[in-house]
C-alpha cells in the first residue's frame, strides 16, 4: 500500500474513538478480545487505519469480528446493518465495467476494494457475518465469485430475507442502487 495513505492525528483519534465505542457496544461479535491490544495493533499500522477510515467514511461501520491465532492478526468486517451506502451501484469487476456500452456505473467493486486496501467477503465470510447479527435485510452485497462462474459472465451476491441467507447470481456487469460490497481487513 502506498505510504501516502495515512490519516491525520485528529482523524486517527476520532476513528479510534468510533471503533472503541462500536467494539464495546457489540461485545457479542468478539467476546474474548481486548480493545487495548487491538488499539495497540492499529496504532502500529497507520496504513491499516487509513483503510479502516475508508471503510468508515463509505458507510461500512467496520468492527473486529475475530482474531487469527496463526497470523496474529485481528479481522475487521463491515458490520453496517445494510450494505455500505458509499459503495453502492458498482458492477462486479473491471472487465464487467469495460463491457458496458452505455449507462456505465461510476466504478467496480474490485477496483474500489483494492484502492481501499481491503478484500471482498467470500460466501463463507458473509455467512459467518450473519451469525453475528442480521445484515442486508433491505439491501444486498456482492461476494467473491468462483472463477468458473465469472468466466461465464456471472457474479454472486447475498442478502438475508426470511431469516435466511440467500446467494444469488447476476450478470457481472449489472449494478443496483441497493447493492454494494462488504469488506474485510486484517490488522
Amino acid at each position: 500500500m502506498a505510504s501516502n495513505k495515512k490519516i491525520s492525528s485528529e482523524q486517527t483519534a476520532e476513528l479510534l474513538k468510533i471503533l472503541k465505542t462500536r467494539f464495546e457496544k457489540n461485545i457479542n461479535r468478539h467476546p474474548n478480545l481486548e480493545w487495548r491490544k487491538i488499539e495497540e495493533k492499529l496504532e502500529a499500522n497507520p496504513e491499516k487505519l487509513w483503510s479502516l477510515h475508508e471503510m468508515e467514511i463509505t458507510g461500512g461501520e467496520p468492527d473486529v469480528i475475530d482474531y487469527d491465532t496463526k497470523t496474529g492478526e485481528y479481522i475487521f468486517f463491515d458490520c453496517a446493518a445494510e450494505s455500505p451506502k458509499g459503495r453502492r451501484s458498482f458492477c462486479y469487476d473491471r472487465e464487467a465495467l469495460d463491457s458496458r456500452k452505455e449507462n456505465k456505473p461510476q466504478n467496480d467493486v474490485f477496483t474500489v476494494a483494492s484502492e481501499m486496501g481491503i478484500d471482498i467477503l467470500t460466501e463463507e465470510q458473509y455467512r459467518f457475518l450473519q451469525t453475528l447479527g442480521s445484515f442486508d435485510l433491505k439491501t444486498s452485497s456482492w461476494i467473491k465469485t468462483p472463477a468458473e462462474i465469472r468466466a461465464l459472465g456471472g457474479a454472486l451476491f447475498c442478502d438475508r430475507r426470511y431469516d435466511t441467507v440467500f446467494v444469488y447470481h447476476n450478470g457481472a456487469n449489472s449494478y443496483y442502487a441497493a447493492r454494494a460490497f462488504r469488506g474485510m481487513l486484517k490488522v
